[in-house]
């Protein structure tokens, strides 16, 4: 056991002053609900804050084809109808529309994944957090499911550095197809989602049978869920699976989507899980005492999404928080009762225990045929990416040093944005 895990958590609070526009069900606003109320708990003071760097497109094309980079820095909403073509190409559109400041947005979401793994590699961390990250739907060269850029397998190929093997865990209602899917042909990683399938439900993909190809036959696990299914259930199912792949598969490093719309309630989501069940989903990874990166995801009933992650972070921290929810700016948001805690609702289980034993038989017997913990030739460790300098000669002397310490700086005070710095509540009460 390690003594006690040192945290690092990624947070740019210009991340929350996106507006996806009226209507739209994805509120970045809940990131600032969110820090608002970890700051309230006054868990910033256990760990280390940072601000992350924001992604350069190069990062981005690590992944992501160069001209689907290229698009989303060029577009913007009053240029859109210019590019009817390409925003047909890229998906772009009604699920995932042009907004202001949106490749920002990518950046600042994808820096801090890609920053969280960075510290995991270089053993500053145990366990790294960004709640802003976790957008598991982008592919390559498309947006998809409200989601642009998939942070997730960029912090993954910088884990893949130092790591043999990495475990993605994925606990949204939505499938995580878009990781899958970039890790579909390989060993190295193994994906592992538990999501809703059936009746059209998005994105229509994870049946149990999906289990990869070629050298990644196997190494995809997929576990479609009904509706309604609660804590007991879901519990059960998850640490019986989980602890046969860390047994087969011998990570070296995880990364956890925690998506907070497989909570009962959720907008858009069909689950019955309690923030208790759900964030017994972390405590039992973090158990695993394995370099952890975690992130968020989806959740659409927003004050839900802030309890949630607020009590996974101190799940993270070791830290039992009191129900009450102290003051802080977005208080208003968790009337009437103003309890941290989130129960299960009532919806009927239509998972049966036969069929989550099928299931569970079925997840068993692909694991039993994969060779334990595949082996790969780990050649020099390759460098972190490749960072343009900026010219120094042009930026004014007095704003050098003061613009890097902003960037790197732990715990500044102005990352705790007070009401008046924070127009979300604004353009949220706009919807």
């Amino acid at each position: 056991m390690r003594s006690k895990d040192r945290i690092s958590y990624f947070y740019d609070g210009d991340v929350g002053n996106v507006y996806f526009g009226p209507n739209h069900p994805m509120k970045p606003h809940r990131l600032c609900m969110t820090h608002h109320l970890v700051l309230s708990y006054e868990l910033h003071k256990k760990m280390e804050v940072y601000r992350p760097h924001k992604a350069y497109p190069v990062e981005l094309a690590q992944f992501h084809s160069p001209d689907y980079v290229e698009f989303l820095q060029r577009i913007t909403p009053d240029t859109q109808q210019l590019f009817s073509n390409e925003m047909v190409k890229y998906n772009l559109g009604e699920d995932c529309p042009v907004f202001d400041n949106l490749f920002e947005f990518c950046q600042i979401y994808a820096g801090g994944t890609i920053d969280a793994a960075r510290r995991l590699n270089n053993k500053l961390c145990d366990i790294a957090i960004n709640w802003a990250g976790g957008l598991h739907h982008a592919k390559k060269c498309e947006a998809s499911g409200f989601c642009y850029i998939n942070d997730l397998v960029l912090g993954i190929l910088e884990l893949l550095k130092y790591h043999t093997r990495v475990l993605y865990i994925d606990i949204d209602v939505h499938h995580g197809d878009g990781v899958e899917e970039a890790f579909f042909f390989t060993d190295r990683v193994m994906t592992v989602s538990f999501h809703k399938y059936g009746d059209l439900f998005f994105p229509g993909t994870g049946d149990v049978k999906d289990v990869g190809e070629r050298e990644g036959k196997f190494y995809a696990i997929n576990v479609p869920l009904r509706d309604g299914i609660d804590d007991g259930s879901f519990l059960r199912l998850f640490k019986t699976i989980i602890m046969k792949v860390v047994e087969c598969y011998a990570p070296g490093a995880i990364v956890l989507q925690c998506g907070a719309d497989s909570l009962a309630g959720d907008r858009l989501g069909c689950f019955n899980l309690s923030v208790d069940g759900h964030a017994a989903c972390v405590r039992f990874v973090k158990q695993l005492n394995l370099p952890l990166l975690v992130t968020g995801g989806g959740g659409y009933t927003k004050e839900n999404v802030a309890r949630c992650w607020t009590v996974e972070t101190g799940v993270l921290l070791d830290t039992e928080l009191p129900n009450a929810i102290p003051d802080n700016d977005y208080i208003k948001y968790f009337a009437p009762d103003y309890s941290l805690k989130c129960p299960s609702g009532h919806m009927e289980n239509f998972n049966s225990k036969s069929y989550l034993n099928t299931i569970r038989q079925q997840v068993c017997e692909n694991l039993s045929s994969i060779q334990h913990a595949p082996g790969v030739q780990m050649h020099e460790v390759p460098p972190d990416f490749y960072i343009p300098d900026s010219d120094e000669d042009e930026q004014n002397p007095d704003e050098r040093v003061t613009r890097g310490m902003q960037d790197k700086h732990i715990q500044r005070e102005d990352e705790y944005y007070n009401g008046d710095n924070d127009n979300d509540h604004i353009m949220d009460d706009a919807s």
